[in-house]
């Protein structure tokens, strides 16, 4: 009987491995002549100037209204993607860096507004300019929502909001440096993405929701995008919660903000499907056929598969007692050490979370020193138990695509009172399971391909997918969805140690067996990303 064809994901996956015996031929030297722009330019289009309110002194209307709106929709722009620093270089000309995130500092994701007609955006298209911090409406249309529904199959969000967030990837900006092996950084780019537009969107009185599944060519169409350059991955619509028409609250009240009670995940993630007859791909032509072959055209039958459990309720679950482990791993020999901790406190109105999101920068060098066992949990606290931090206004159930598909494992190297080996981080049960028992620092130095991040961080976090499992669940398509909630969950990692003063930096480049091989972790464990958590030098 002939053996099963591999999806074509996951033979993407495998034809994009980094293995010691095969980097070499894969790397090549790059023409930094050919480098395309990080900016995308409209010639044409209603400009609207973002700046003047990321401050509190601006010109207000006659009741300070509009002023106010404009001044929370700037802010959320720009926490999001905002330009947070500028660094000289050999060429004599400046680089700018981002809040979120890029591998290479690329910056695949474009980021457009989709209004139905707000009081401040009149329904049409927007195209966010990352390099001036404003808008250029491009495009005006009062069917531009109703086209939209169509696109995202009626996603009910839909109906209780009027602005979307579209994220599109400009693949070369990517594949210029990393060819095929691109697809999987600008899905974990915008991952990262992702979480500061959940994060900013609580800072600023929004609440943001996810679609990743919709009509893809439609989406391209209402975009005006050249599919062979760029293409939509995500859309997230965003509730504004001091909407008057919908709480009946004045401006000036300062009681906190009710969400919308809206069930998270439904319809999040839709299944697109297996394609295990392909031909022969060549190098270099693997990331447009992937894309190509992860797209979907209308909604799925299968109803019952698109709606995972959210975070805050199997966690809730959880915590009911008397119940089956939930969590995967679970052997008998693990010793186990509880993560329960203080949550990370950012202030009376989220002041330090939203300096952090600015001052972020990935760490370059760590010293070796070790980290403390508090700070660790706390990381992980704040990136896998998003319900702790209610009461400081935050979203206790942020949407990801599904998270009951990602693993967590941990490499502890240098971390006080915690021993040295590999660890099952079991996020419903809220523990660390040891399941290796050994000083892994070299070996995380080469499968890291030598970067000396690996070798001196005091903690490395991965994490990992039953890729085939994902794919029998939501099809092809599943790759994006794995990507975009490990850079998520990456981002959330990284603001909660740069809040803590804890240095981290994400590595998406690795040897991937390597990892399965030397920590343990079983080999249908698809290692998606790695974060590195150690003392700045």
């Amino acid at each position: 009987m002939p053996e099963a064809r591999l999806s074509f994901a996951e033979h993407y996956h495998e034809r994009t491995k980094y293995a010691p015996e095969t980097l070499a031929r894969k790397s090549q030297g790059l023409d930094w002549n050919t480098q395309p722009s990080p900016y995308k330019d409209y010639k044409i289009g209603t400009v609207y100037d973002l700046k003047p309110y990321l401050t509190e002194e601006i010109q207000s209307d006659r009741d300070g209204l509009l002023a106010s709106r404009w001044r929370r929709l700037s802010r959320l722009l720009f926490c999001s993607y905002g330009l947070t620093a500028r660094v000289p270089t050999v060429t004599g000309e400046d680089f700018y860096l981002r809040s979120a995130p890029s591998a290479g500092g690329l910056y695949p994701a474009e980021v457009y507004l989709i209004s139905a007609g707000t009081p401040l955006l009149s329904a049409g298209i927007y195209n966010y300019q990352v390099r001036t911090h404003s808008l250029i409406h491009f495009w005006q249309d009062s069917n531009v929502w109703v086209n939209l529904q169509k696109a995202c199959f009626g996603h009910p969000t839909l109906q209780n909001t009027r602005m979307v967030i579209a994220i599109t990837a400009v693949f070369q900006r990517s594949a210029w440096r990393y060819q095929d092996r691109a697809y999987r950084r600008i899905f974990l780019d915008t991952g990262h993405l992702l979480g500061n537009i959940e994060l900013a969107s609580s800072i600023e009185d929004y609440q943001s929701y996810l679609i990743g599944g919709f009509d893809d060519e439609a989406v391209n169409e209402l975009l005006f995008l050249d599919k062979q350059v760029e293409g939509a991955i995500a859309i997230a619509p965003i509730v504004d919660l001091q909407d008057e028409e919908r709480t009946g609250r004045g401006q000036e009240s300062r009681e906190p903000m009710q969400r919308l009670n809206m069930p998270k995940g439904l319809m999040t993630a839709f299944p697109s499907p297996v394609v295990s007859s392909y031909p022969q791909i060549s190098d270099g032509e693997l990331l447009a056929y992937l894309h190509q072959a992860t797209q979907i055209a209308e909604m799925p039958k299968q109803k019952a598969i698109l709606e995972p459990a959210s975070p805050i309720e199997i966690n809730a679950q959880s915590d009911q007692g008397n119940k089956p482990d939930l969590d995967k791993y679970n052997f008998p020999f693990c010793s186990k050490v509880s993560t329960a901790t203080e949550s990370i406190h950012w202030g009376d109105d989220l002041e330090m979370l939203e300096n952090t999101i600015l001052q972020r920068r990935s760490t370059r060098e760590y010293s070796g020193a070790k980290l403390e066992l508090a700070e660790l949990k706390a990381i992980l606290d704040f990136t896998y138990q998003p319900q702790h931090y209610t009461d400081q206004g935050l979203d206790g159930s942020p949407d990801y695509f599904d998270l009951s598909l990602i693993e967590t494992f941990v490499a502890v190297t240098g971390v006080e009172d915690l021993e040295e080996g590999c660890y099952y981080y079991a996020p419903k049960s809220q523990e660390l399971r040891q399941i290796r028992f050994k000083n892994f620092r070299e070996e995380l130095h080469y499968l890291c391909l030598g970067q000396e991040l690996g070798r001196d961080a005091g903690a490395v976090i991965f994490h990992t997918a039953d890729l085939q499992k994902a794919v029998t669940k939501y099809g092809d398509r599943v790759y994006r969805y794995l990507h975009m909630d490990a850079g998520h969950l990456g981002q959330r990692l990284n603001l909660a140690a740069i809040g803590l003063g804890v240095g981290v930096s994400g590595i998406a480049g690795f040897f991937d067996d390597l990892v399965n091989e030397v920590l343990g972790i079983p080999n249908d464990e698809a290692v998606l990303y790695i974060t590195t958590l150690g003392r700045p030098r």
